[in-house]
């Protein structure tokens, strides 16, 4: 079956932050909690934001009070002052929640809106499935890609997450096409590529080299033995392209 839908994650595929995140947050925190360690802040995000994703799946109570105590947490856990950090909250999270919804907190890779652009000239959909709150509403608009995006699947808003197969069978619905013709792209083995895998789609998993990787999901076990890998979105449209050939070689066979 020919591919005629490319959905891809958001963070990590075809956006990144423009700097490191602990990066972002300790100089949104430097005038109310002063310097905190780096090191300290990348693990404290790191721990605070696995703790709410269990606690509270699927931003539960509501994204921005979500943000709030991942905010809270990030600091508290990085050593900051505990009484500073709950007369500071009122300023820091709702600067911290403007920057993360625009350009100011996130970049384009080099390759997605190539590569965008690209499966649109063949006559692919290119479609959107993230496990984000809404506000990746307002960063794909500020990026200017969401017209090449449709359908646009966040889980806030779907209140379903991946890897569930809800939220990809959505996907196929939304625009009335089947499964077996939708490939999800993503850094997430077991949300994007399993989850994808087990919904009956087909998927790939992008593991950049280099610095564009470093915020890639991986996990230290992780087995990427038979996990079907590419370098880059570059790699995508290659793929698609030979797809796209087939299919018009098929397509010319059986009407003869």
């Amino acid at each position: 079956m020919a591919i005629r839908l490319v959905t891809f994650d958001a963070l990590h595929t075809l956006i990144k932050p423009r700097l490191p995140i602990h990066v972002q947050y300790s100089q949104t925190f430097e005038p109310y909690l002063g310097v905190l360690d780096p090191g300290a802040l990348q693990r404290s995000f790191k721990t605070a934001l696995k703790q709410l994703q269990r606690k509270k799946p699927v931003y539960q109570g509501g994204s921005d009070e979500w943000w709030g105590e991942v905010i809270k947490r990030t600091a508290i856990g990085a050593g900051a002052d505990l009484s500073d950090v709950n007369d500071s909250l009122d300023h820091i999270v709702p600067r911290l929640l403007h920057r993360f919804s625009s350009k100011e907190g996130y970049e384009l890779y080099d390759d997605a809106l190539p590569c965008l652009q690209h499966l649109n000239h063949l006559g692919m959909r290119t479609g959107l499935i993230t496990n984000a709150d809404r506000r990746m509403l307002a960063v794909l608009d500020d990026l200017d890609i969401t017209k090449y995006l449709q359908p646009i699947l966040i889980s806030e808003i779907e209140e379903v997450e991946k890897p569930k197969r809800e939220i990809f069978a959505r996907a196929g619905r939304s625009v009335g096409e089947l499964k077996e013709n939708i490939l999800h792209v993503g850094d997430e083995l077991k949300a994007d590529y399993h989850g994808a895998q087990k919904a009956g789609l087909r998927a790939l998993l992008i593991r950049r080299p280099g610095p564009d990787g470093e915020g890639e999901h991986k996990e230290a076990d992780e087995d990427l033995n038979n996990v079907d890998v590419v370098t880059s979105l570059v790699d995508v449209v290659l793929r698609m392209r030979r797809n796209f050939c087939l299919s018009i070689v098929l397509q010319n066979g059986l009407q003869r």
